[in-house]
């Protein structure tokens, strides 16, 4: 007996389903955008050193 001819663009029964086949891509939650981390970070080191150099010359 051959096979049964399935239309195109249908998943034949034996294949399963092709929503499997792709796999959506995991939420990056806090690490989706690390240049705003990076910027926070810099600017957070920028008004610790203005603050110290503001110390230092008695403003």
């Amino acid at each position: 007996m051959s096979t049964p001819k399935v239309p195109p663009g249908e998943t034949p029964p034996a294949e399963g389903s092709t929503g499997s086949a792709h796999i959506e891509r995991a939420d990056g939650g806090l690490w989706e955008h690390p240049g705003a981390f990076l910027a926070l970070i810099v600017i957070g080191a920028l008004m610790v050193a203005t603050f110290f150099i503001a110390r230092i010359w008695g403003w």
